[in-house]
Order: structure tokens, then C-alpha cells, then sequence
């Protein structure tokens, strides 16, 4: 259920990013990039991770820990949007553009608005009930794309985007309290669960900024070493890149995390549930990689247009920031819900790390190097992710090996096959869009064939499965 609606909603970011770049400029993108910067980094500290503490709690006192988490959030919230409304003419300043300011400074007000969801969207996860997947996230990507398309085609520009936020907030918000059956003052708000929920979620507060100050980091050096254009092909190559990694990561992370909680005192449920996890995100994730090395750029050319082939080149450089996800996406939910948050944080001194000394010296050789920093920097918080989770879940180096490295050959030998073919002889992206379009459909098939055909010859019991499994969905289908 909740991978069937993520599909619904990449399939609107999809068609709202090929017509946006037809309607938008790069320079236009990248304002929005830069005029939201601050805040999306202060975001963090209006939810600040609360929610991951209701999630992972039990029932008792669950009323007062929901009053606790909604007065606290809103009260944050309310501040970090009067920080974001002041600190906007800094904005226009880092980035050397008046309108970035004035961005920053409208769109303050979206983290007001987003508070109001922390609570009911928590709730509804914790219990498992997908109309948060199947109903509000569609409902909102919709939004946005119809709101932020008409104004576009209307000839507001960057406004456009900003307008399409406010639209799309005010949707979720609504949605939220309409669908999750929960209303404020069942409870009493505790200032000692509002200690106990922050120790426990101080981890992932932590990991949060810090992800938000690379994503800052990222878009301020883009944005200053090279120009806007250049930060607007980064989102938008960016934005591509994280579509397929979302499907496959945030289907299972929706379910992991609670599931992961309510099993975390039974060793042996967690251990083979964190390992079938782990084997299934990981076979979806690598081909998906393969794709994108094989033929990211192509697949931005014909979609976006030749003025974006530069999200292309980050597109295709940005191919292993998918596989960090999903190794990170299953061992920090696995860590979460065993209570032990405080491991979190050496992912998230990695991730700053690898991020930003990855970032300083790559940078320079343009949009490649910016995307494979991206790539280097998820790799790193993924594997020490693993690292991590051995003791939480009971698993060892050599069972999470026979489970991961299969993929991984048949994964290479599949790319190696497409890249081959690509770069020689088909170039998808010098042929019209359609003709252009069905040859990368047909390099995706065959990448697929070949990388399950391997996967048999190289571990014939995961392969079986595999096709055991393929036939069970189609069957039902």
C-alpha cells in the first residue's frame, strides 16, 4: 500500500518536474533553491524530532505524550518562521541576489503551517493506518504540481514554486486533522515527557541539522563557485536522482520503524526481520544505481530538455547516493527502534564528514563532482550504518555480506552490459525524445534481465526467491 501511493506521487513529481523545466529556467530553480535554504534547515528545529520519540513510544500516556509533542512543535515553529522572516536579507546577500531574500522571507511562514501536521501524521504511522500514504501524500504532490504548473504558465516564475508550497501546506494540513481522529486537549502537556521524548529524539535532531547544513553547504557552493544556473541543473538532477531511492527507501521506512519498535524485545524476530529488509531494499536499489550510471544523462536530455544536460551529468554522478539510502534507511530505523538512538550519531558525524570533505575538494570539477561528493558522503553514513546496526540486531559481518554482495556483482556485470552498449553504439539522448525514451526503456530491461539472470548463477537460493516472489505479485495481480 504505502509503495503503490508512492508511486502515485513520483509519478506527479515526475510530470511536475518535466513540465516545470519546460515552463521555468535554470536561474529561476536555483532562486527557489537558494531562497528556501533557510528554511528547510530551520524546519528541523520546529519538529525537532519529537514525532520519531511518539512513534517509537508505547501506549501508556500516549495522550499526554501528543499534547506534549503539539504545543512544543508549535511554539518552535512559530519561532523559526520569525527567524526565517529576519534572517532573509542574509539569504539575498550569501547568494548575491535580492530575490533569493525575498524568497526566503515569504516562504517563512510554510513552517507555521507544517507544525500543525508533526502530531497527526505521527499518529497515523504509529498505527499502521496508510491513509497518510494513499490519501495526504498524493493530495499534496498534486497540489503543487497543479498550482505551481498554472502560475508558471502564467508568467510568475520563481513565484510560482512559492506559491505552489503555500497551496500544497495548506492541503496537508487540513487532510492531517481530517483524516488522523486526533484533536489537542485529550492529554496534559508534561515538561518531564517533553524531557524524555527529547533525549531519546536528540540523536536524530542532531542527524537532521547536520544533513541540513550539508544540503546548505552544498547548494551555498554551488550556488557561489559556480553560478545559479548551475545550482538550478543540481536541484533538478538532484531531484531526479532521489525519486527512485524514495520508492524503494521511504515504502519500506514508513512500516520499518514502528514495525521495528513493536518487535525490537524479540531478538529473534528483529534479527530475520532486519535482514529480509535489509536483502529486499538493497536488490530493488541496485539496479536502480545501475540506471542512472548507465544512462542518467540521457534519461535528463530527453525528459528535461539539452539546456539541462547539466542535471544530467549530476544525475548520472549522484548514482550512489541512493544505495547510502537504502543501507541508511534500514539500520538507523533498526537502531530507532530499538531505543539505542544515541548510535545515530556516529552516522551523522560521518555523514558531516565525508559530506563536506568530500564536497570542498569536488566541487571545483563542477556538477560531476558536486554529485559523486553526494554519492561518496551516503555510501559512508550507509556502510558505518551497518557497522552499527550489528550489535542492535544481533547479525554478523559475514551474514550481512552473503546478503548484500550478490546483488552487487550481478549489479556490475548488468551496468557494465548497458553502459557498454550506450556509450558505443545506442546514445539515447541524440535520437527524438520518443525514439530516445524507448531506447532507455529497453536498456532498463535489459539491465533487469541481466542482473537477475546473474544474481541466479551467483546465488541460486536468492535468485529463486527472487523469481518466486516476482510470481506471487503478478499472480495477485
Amino acid at each position: 500500500m504505502s509503495a503503490a501511493a508512492l508511486v502515485t506521487v513520483q509519478v506527479v513529481t515526475i510530470v511536475q518536474t518535466l513540465v516545470l523545466a519546460r515552463l521555468l529556467s535554470p536561474v529561476e530553480v536555483g532562486l527557489f533553491a537558494a531562497g528556501t535554504v533557510l528554511t528547510m534547515f530551520l524546519a528541523t528545529f520546529a519538529e525537532g524530532a519529537l514525532t520519531q520519540a511518539l512513534i517509537q513510544r508505547g501506549d501508556d500516556g500516549l495522550d499526554d505524550a501528543a499534547d506534549t509533542v503539539f504545543w512544543a512543535t508549535i511554539a518552535t515553529g512559530a519561532l523559526m518562521s520569525l527567524a526565517a522572516l529576519a534572517a532573509a536579507p542574509l539569504v539575498g546577500a550569501v547568494f548575491g541576489d535580492a530575490v533569493a531574500g525575498a524568497v526566503a522571507a515569504v516562504s517563512a511562514g510554510t513552517m507555521i503551517m507544517h507544525s500543525f501536521t508533526n502530531v497527526p501524521d505521527a499518529l497515523m504511522q504509529r498505527r499502521f493506518d496508510f491513509r497518510r500514504r494513499l490519501i495526504i501524500d498524493p493530495a499534496t504532490s498534486l497540489t503543487f504540481a497543479v498550482v505551481a504548473v498554472v502560475f508558471a504558465a502564467s508568467g510568475f516564475g520563481v513565484w510560482s514554486l512559492v506559491i505552489g508550497s503555500y497551496a500544497q501546506m495548506a492541503v496537508w494540513v487540513t487532510a492531517s486533522w481530517a483524516l488522523a481522529g486526533w484533536r489537542p486537549g485529550k492529554g496534559r502537556p508534561s515538561l518531564r515527557l517533553w524531557r524524555e521524548m527529547a533525549r531519546f529524539a536528540f540523536p536524530m535532531l542532531l542527524g537532521s541539522v547536520v544533513e541540513r547544513v550539508r544540503d546548505i553547504a552544498e547548494l551555498v557552493l554551488v550556488g557561489r563557485v559556480l553560478d545559479t544556473a548551475a545550482l538550478g541543473q543540481y536541484r533538478y538532477g538532484r531531484r531526479i536522482a532521489v525519486l527512485p531511492g524514495a520508492l524503494v527507501v521511504q515504502a519500506g521506512g514508513f512500516v520499518l520503524f514502528p514495525a521495528f519498535s513493536r518487535i525490537s524485545n524479540d531478538p529473534r524476530r528483529l534479527k530475520a526481520a532486519f535482514l529480509r529488509a535489509i536483502t529486499w531494499i538493497w536488490f530493488a536499489a541496485v539496479p536502480v544505481a545501475g540506471l542512472l550510471v548507465a544512462s542518467g544523462e540521457a534519461i535528463a536530455v530527453l525528459l528535461l530538455g539539452e539546456r539541462w544536460r547539466g542535471a544530467g551529468i549530476a544525475l548520472t554522478a549522484m548514482a550512489g547516493f541512493g544505495l547510502g539510502q537504502a543501507l541508511s534507511a534500514v539500520t538507523a530505523e533498526a537502531i530507532k527502534g530499538s531505543g539505542r538512538s544515541r548510535r545515530l550519531n556516529w552516522m551523522t558525524a560521518v555523514g558531516l564528514v565525508s559530506g563536506l570533505g568530500l564536497l570542498l575538494p569536488l566541487v571545483r570539477f563542477g556538477l560531476f563532482g558536486v554529485g559523486l561528493a553526494m554519492s561518496g558522503a551516503a555510501l559512508s553514513v550507509g556502510v558505518v550504518g551497518l557497522w552499527l546496526v550489528r550489535g542492535v540486531v544481533g547479525v554478523t559481518a559475514g551474514e550481512l555480506t552473503r546478503r548484500l554482495l550478490p546483488p552487487t556483482v550481478a549489479g556490475v556485470l548488468a551496468v557494465g552490459v548497458v553502459t557498454v552498449a550506450e556509450r558505443l553504439w545506442l546514445h539515447a539522448d541524440q535520437h527524438p525524445t520518443a525514439t530516445g525514451l524507448a531506447l532507455v526503456v529497453g536498456e532498463a530491461i535489459v539491465l533487469g534481465v541481466v542482473y537477475v539472470g546473474a544474481l541466479r548463477l551467483i546465488a541460486p537460493d536468492m535468485g529463486q526467491e527472487v523469481m518466486r516472489m516476482a510470481h506471487r505479485v503478478v499472480h495477485r495481480g
